[in-house]
């Protein structure tokens, strides 16, 4: 059966035969008589073919010639024009008072001339007055956003060199560096586990176990020396940026300090130089804590001033009752009966964990108080009694102080209501009954028996503690001379004001 392809002309021969392959491709290829070429046809030229395959090969029966492009006939012919060119102008009217509607005719309706008014009708004025007079819905309360506060610069986190490290790991004996790794990884008990490990896979491959009492040793050894040069590289990194520094790295600097054996006498002036940076920067601290407290709450940030005193640098600072005062009466006037409920739940949520939480009390409840703020009342009553009386909320003498709430992992919204985060914990499965105490053991066996600890809430979902801090509940009145916050440590990062 023929079939038709595109060919390709590569050659003439002298006998008159032409040479041809598949047009683009190798195969097939062959020889076709010069009779079978159209005239016209040269070498190189690609032509369509009828062809026909065998067991002999491929032949070609006839080609033909390929068109011809037509001449385009028809067009039309642009002539120029002999007119001089004048560019296009316009003049603007100026300006002035206006003449009035124009306009002059009848309307289609034959009714009185356009720009008259019907005898009937009202003025302009007095008709958008009806028209605002029309309806019963009141007006939302009009809320104006206090000003922003400058933030002050995040304090900086100290990054560890190894200097001293790499400096005691130098003057070791290679098979000794190996230990000594494993010591700064997890000290002496990562050390066993690593022999434990090591002996698991001899036993299971059929070689001997490594002694560990000897590797033990060696790691106990190197342990005190190790962790003075760990020590030491951390407190020179702090000591670079001594003004800025975090105050839970230099906490954790100085506290660390006591545990070190066998110091010589620069580690010492160390310590000492470390132990005096951390009163003053306390005390830096403590007065930008303040500060920022009362400048928030003069220009209106009332959940910000209540957020930062739940949060003070130092635990135990006592809070001056002058400044429990403005913030009281802050707190106070913005729970207004008229106010919505998504104000007043974010004003409790913030005043509940507060040093003032026991002194809050607006006059009256709100006009419309929804499901949402009563859960919030509810949940708070064992921190904020006196409100939850307010309300006619009772609250179980035995009922445990609340936590704050906390922003879901991975919440792309930081700014998400008060009343949705409610929601999503009034969502959670309530807790069980509180287990019973395990019997007190023996005092014989009390010392080989492992310390054992019963969990008596569900564990708090892990989030970076510079955005919301897990503190204890402040339970400390405001007497006369000052007060008390509460005695937990709290985060040292400022909580943003999301909700303002």
């Amino acid at each position: 059966m023929s079939r038709r392809i595109e060919i390709e002309l590569t050659s003439k021969r002298e006998d008159g035969t032409w040479t041809w392959r598949a047009a683009g491709a190798l195969q097939p290829k062959g020889v076709v008589a010069d009779s079978v070429v159209p005239a016209g046809i040269a070498v190189k030229d690609v032509v369509r073919a009828e062809v026909e395959s065998d067991l002999d090969g491929t032949r070609v029966l006839s080609i033909t010639a390929p068109k011809q492009k037509a001449a385009r006939t028809g067009l039309l012919e642009i002539l120029p024009s002999e007119k001089p060119f004048e560019a296009v102008t316009q003049q603007l009217r100026k300006k002035g008072a206006r003449d009035g509607d124009k306009r002059r005719g009848p309307r289609r309706d034959g009714d009185k001339p356009r720009g008259e008014r019907r005898d009937g009708d009202k003025p302009r004025g007095e008709r958008r007055e009806g028209a605002e007079g029309r309806g019963d819905r009141p007006r939302r309360p009009f809320f104006e956003t206090p000003p922003e506060l400058p933030q002050r610069p995040k304090p900086k986190r100290i990054k560890p060199r190894r200097v001293n490290v790499d400096a005691v790991l130098a003057e070791l004996p290679e098979a000794q560096r190996t230990i000594a790794e494993k010591v700064l990884m997890g000290g002496v008990p990562a050390v066993r586990a690593a022999v434990e490990e090591q002996n698991k896979k001899a036993v299971a491959e059929g070689r001997e176990k490594v002694p560990a009492d000897g590797l033990v040793q060696i790691a106990e050894q190197l342990l005190p020396r190790l962790r003075v040069a760990e020590w030491r590289d951390r407190a020179l990194s702090a000591e670079t940026i001594i003004e800025e520094i975090d105050l839970r790295d230099l906490r954790s600097i100085v506290v660390s300090a006591d545990q070190l054996v066998a110091i010589d006498e620069a580690t010492r002036g160390l310590v000492a130089k470390m132990k005096q940076a951390l009163v003053v920067r306390q005390e830096t601290e403590i007065r930008n804590w303040l500060e920022d407290i009362a400048t928030a709450t003069k220009v209106g940030r009332v959940v910000r001033a209540l957020r930062l005193s739940s949060q003070p640098p130092k635990a135990g600072v006592p809070f001056p009752p002058a400044l429990a005062v403005e913030l009281i009466d802050a707190t106070v006037a913005g729970m207004t009966v008229d106010a919505p409920s998504e104000r007043w739940i974010t004003l409790l949520e913030a005043a509940a964990f507060s040093p003032v939480h026991g002194k809050v009390l607006p006059p009256a409840v709100p006009t419309v108080i929804s499901e949402d703020l009563l859960k919030t009342v509810t949940r708070l009553g064992p921190l904020m009694p006196q409100l939850a009386a307010l309300f006619g909320v009772m609250v179980d003498p035995k009922a445990r102080a609340p936590r704050p709430l906390q922003q879901p992992r991975g919440d792309k919204n930081p700014k998400k209501r008060a009343a949705d985060v409610n929601k999503s914990a009034d969502a959670k499965a309530p807790r069980g009954p509180k287990p019973t105490a395990a019997p007190k053991p023996d005092s014989s066996s009390q010392a080989d028996a492992a310390p054992t600890s019963v969990a008596t809430e569900s564990p708090v979902a892990d989030a970076p503690v510079a955005e919301v801090p897990v503190v204890e509940t402040p339970t400390v009145e405001i007497p006369a001379a000052e007060t008390s916050v509460s005695e937990t440590e709290p985060a040292e990062t400022p909580a943003a004001d999301s909700a303002e």
